[in-house]
Order: structure tokens, then C-alpha cells, then sequence
């Protein structure tokens, strides 16, 4: 049979229906008992004229879905002839071609039944392109939100190479990363690789496949790896993959071409517009999702950097006070480190910790507008000479509150000789209303200036400073700063018996 092959109706066919089915159907059949398709009528070149003939020898319960081949054998025996069957969906395939249809089955006499199909093959490709496209853009969208997460880079491109892989349906990928103080395309990252070959690609701009790709950047493709394998460097990579199939894709953002996205199938591959349009769809996402990345990274490095700077200055200025003042040289050092050890015991998290760092180190910072008669006496201080000394913190204010960047760090400075009591300075706080680090700082520092020597007096004991620090709980410290301090100075950590 050929595919406009003419039905030829047993005599006692009713005419009227043999139009009817004329009129409505695409495909007509004619099915015996046992299945055996007897004749059949297709309309129009569904298949090409040099295609088998897809009907030929043939039974239905070979085309249709199978969950229906056993209604279709219920309802053609004798005793079930009033079983319906309803419509239900098939293909037909003849060498690369594949056509959808849409059927209803009938009785026709009473050994045969009758199906009548019409072509659904275009509502199909809609239907499968449509869907196709849904997940394009579900993609897309995936991809688009780890870019805004401000994820790892290295995760950032499996993500990309998983929605390459699986919705171009190609065999494996990889991205390299151009390095722009060689000009190398490095290997970053792959996918459905069976070897580790290419993990060692390193290529100079203009050399192979890829670097083609990005000097130039345009797509380049490979339709056979094997008669191109005298050109490309990498050849003796591809045979061992058994790769038949490569694109190239240039990784352009800005600009600047940042690395190549490179697909490999093995076996031929013939894309489509819509195939061809989200690779490079994808390829400019990946571009913007590496540049990302990257301008995050280098602001980390840069934040980083500028946070050592900042502290370098800091440490700067407190030792210049330290020059100043050999008496309490020292000090800032190890009110710091024990302000810090204070803060991780309480449970204080990295970001504050680092204020309180910044706090302790610049504590006395305003002592340098305090005149030396003042700052150096080795006696008592007069009354007017103690309100000179206490507008050191309003003074550290003054320094430091035009740097914004500092301005989390700044309770300490202002704050640290006030008293829980309220009897303190320079503002009179009382209890909650003094910040808690400052709270926090302001045992640390009267227990160092009391294990300390000063020009007016000698260091005391440390049992003693610790007494005293225990006496004035609820009075000059807040009483849970100082549950915690005891706990902190009392595990030996420095040097302080039980």
C-alpha cells in the first residue's frame, strides 16, 4: 500500500458513511478482529513518497497507546460489541518523520471495526514548543535568582551547565574562564563529561575551537569533531569522548568577553531556530552571571582590604597615644583582647565584635587633646582639672564621628566610664540605658588600670583587682557583665587563679 492509497469498502458498506468518513477523517482503517489492519486511506503526502509505508503488515495494537489495545481487543469480540472505546491519541513514525492523530474507533460490520483519525501534528509541535519554552523560561529564571543570591561562582556554573545539558539535550558542557593576565581560557567548570580530559584545557586567545570563539567573538560550530581533528589542539580530547558535535559560544557581558561556553554531543545534532536562540540566550546569561560573580568577589576583596586599612589607621593613632604616654603603653593592647575573648564568651556575633574591637582600640583616643600637665600628674587630680579629663570622650566623639565607617564602634569611646549606677560621665547613664558593650568594656578597663602601674600609685593584686570588680557589681558594673567577666578571668586563660 502507498500513502494515498484508496479504501476499498467491502460491498455491503453504506455509502452515506463511507462520505462522512471521506469528509472528516484524515486517516481511515479498516481492523479485522484480531487487529490486522485490512485497508486504510491517509490523506494528503504525510509521509514522504521514498518513506516505508508506516501501515504496511501491521496491527493496531502496534500503534495505538497500550493501555487502549486491550479495550480495542474487548470491543471487537463477539460477545462485547457494545464496549466503547474512547478516543485516544497516536503517532506514526516513517524514518524521521512523525505524525500525531487524534482517533475514535467504531463497529464497522460484524467481523471489522473502523477507525477515523484526524492529524493533530501541528497542535502537537505547538504544544510540545510551548512547553519547551516553559521551561526555557523556568531556566532563565533559575538562573536569574542565583545571580541575585550573589552565590559561590563555582555553583553558580553547575546551575548554568545542568540547565544547559538538560534543556538543549546535548551530551556535556563546560565553561572556560578567560584570564586576562595570560589572555588563557582556563577550565572552570563541566558537565556529563566521561573523562577528566578537559579539565586541563588551557588555551591562548586564537588557538583551537574556543579561542577562535572568543578572539573572534562569534559562535563557532563543529558538525563532525572527526574530519575536523587535523585543525583543533584538542582533538585527541574528543575521540576519547567520542564526541561527534561542538559549539562554541563567546561569554560576552559589558563588553568584555569573559570565557567561552562550549556544548558536545555525540551524535549529530540539527537544531532549530528556537535551539540555536536559547543557547545563545543562555550563553548571555552565563556571561552575566560570571561577571556578577565577579564584581562581587573583587568587592569582598576590596571591602577586605579597606577594613585592613582602616584598622592599620586606627592602631596608628592608639600608638601614637602610646608614644605619648609610656606609662600606659600596653594597655590598648590588652584591654582588646580581653574586650574581644568577653564579647565571644557572651555570645556576641562577628559583625559587633569587630565594633567592639574598633571601640577598644580607640577607648582613650581623645586623651589627645588632654594638656600633659593633666594627662601626666603623677598626683590626685583638682576638681578642674578632672573636668578637663572627662571631655576625653566627648573629644574621641569629635575625632571620630565624621568617619562613617566607624560610627558602630563609637559607643565605646563615648560611653565606657559611665556607671550602672548612673553616678558616671560625660552623659550619666544608668542601667540598660548604657550600651552593652560599653557596659562589656568598662570592667575590662578599670581591671587593667587596677593590675596596672600608674605615676600615683603601684599595680594591685589581681585577686584584689577581681575583689573589687565582684564589690562593685550592681554599682559601678552591671551585675551580669560581671557573672560573665568572673567566668571568663577564673578559667586561667590569663593567668588568674581560681
Amino acid at each position: 500500500m502507498i500513502a494515498d492509497h484508496s479504501m476499498n469498502f467491502v460491498p455491503d458498506t453504506d455509502l452515506k458513511l463511507g462520505t462522512i468518513f471521506q469528509a472528516f477523517a484524515d486517516l481511515v482503517l479498516v481492523i479485522d478482529s484480531d487487529g490486522s489492519i485490512l485497508d486504510y486511506k491517509m490523506e494528503g503526502a504525510y509521509f514522504p513518497s521514498h518513506s516505508s509505508n508506516p501501515l504496511k503488515d501491521r496491527k493496531i495494537q502496534e500503534i495505538i497507546p497500550p493501555e487502549m489495545a486491550g479495550r480495542f481487543e474487548r470491543a471487537s469480540s463477539a460477545r462485547q460489541k457494545q464496549e466503547q472505546i474512547p478516543p485516544f491519541e497516536f503517532s506514526l513514525v516513517s524514518g524521521r518523520h512523525t505524525r500525531w492523530f487524534d482517533a475514535r474507533v467504531a463497529p464497522f460490520n460484524s467481523t471489522q471495526m473502523i477507525m477515523f483519525a484526524r492529524d493533530i501534528t501541528k497542535q502537537k509541535q505547538a504544544e510540545t514548543k510551548l512547553q519547551q519554552q516553559l521551561k526555557q523560561l523556568s531556566a532563565l529564571r533559575a538562573i536569574d535568582l542565583a545571580i541575585a543570591s550573589g552565590l559561590d561562582l563555582n555553583l553558580l556554573l553547575s546551575i548554568l551547565l545542568d540547565q544547559v545539558t538538560s534543556l538543549l539535550r546535548v551530551d556535556a558542557a563546560d565553561i572556560l574562564l578567560l584570564k586576562t593576565e595570560t589572555n588563557t581560557l582556563n577550565f572552570s567548570s563541566g558537565k556529563g563529561f566521561d573523562t577528566s580530559t578537559l579539565q586541563h584545557t588551557r588555551l591562548k586567545l586564537g588557538d583551537d575551537d574556543a579561542g577562535i570563539a572568543a578572539l573572534e567573538r562569534r559562535m563557532v560550530t563543529i558538525s563532525n569533531l572527526a574530519a575536523a581533528k587535523t585543525k583543533f589542539a584538542r582533538a585527541h580530547f574528543f575521540e576519547r569522548e567520542r564526541f561527534v558535535t561542538y559549539y562554541g559560544v563567546p561569554l560576552m557581558a559589558k563588553g568584555r568577553t569573559l570565557g567561552v561556553l562550549e556544548i558536545f554531543h555525540r551524535s549529530p545534532l540539527d537544531p532549530d531556530g528556537d535551539w540555536l536562540e536559547f543557547l545563545n540566550t543562555i550563553a548571555g546569561q552565563a556571561a552575566i552571571a560570571i561577571d556578577s560573580a565577579m564584581m562581587f568577589k573583587d568587592l569582598q576583596r576590596s571591602n577586605v582590604e579597606l577594613g585592613l586599612a582602616y584598622d592599620a589607621t586606627i592602631e596608628g593613632w592608639v600608638r601614637t597615644l602610646d608614644i605619648r604616654d609610656k606609662e600606659i603603653e600596653g594597655h590598648t593592647r590588652r584591654v582588646t583582647e580581653l574586650a574581644v575573648k568577653l564579647a565571644m564568651a557572651v555570645g556576641i556575633d562577628n559583625e559587633n565584635i569587630v565594633n567592639i574591637r574598633r571601640g577598644a582600640i580607640l577607648h582613650d583616643i581623645g586623651k589627645v587633646a588632654i594638656p600633659d600637665q593633666i594627662l601626666f600628674k603623677p598626683g590626685p587630680l583638682t576638681d578642674d582639672e578632672w573636668k578637663v579629663m572627662r571631655k576625653h570622650p566627648s573629644i574621641a566623639v569629635d575625632l571620630l564621628s565624621p568617619i562613617s565607617h566607624l560610627a558602630p564602634a563609637l559607643d565605646i569611646p563615648r560611653w565606657h566610664h559611665e556607671k550602672w549606677d548612673g553616678t558616671g560621665y560625660p552623659d550619666r547613664l544608668q542601667g540598660d540605658q548604657i550600651p552593652y558593650s560599653a557596659r562589656l568594656f568598662a570592667v575590662i578597663d578599670v581591671y587593667d588600670a587596677l593590675i596596672s602601674d600608674r605615676p600615683y600609685r603601684s599595680a594591685w593584686r589581681k585577686e584584689d583587682a577581681i575583689r573589687y570588680i565582684e564589690n562593685q557589681s550592681g554599682k559601678h558594673f552591671d551585675p551580669r557583665v560581671v557573672l560573665e567577666f568572673m567566668k571568663l578571668v577564673k578559667t586561667n586563660l590569663y593567668g588568674i587563679p581560681n
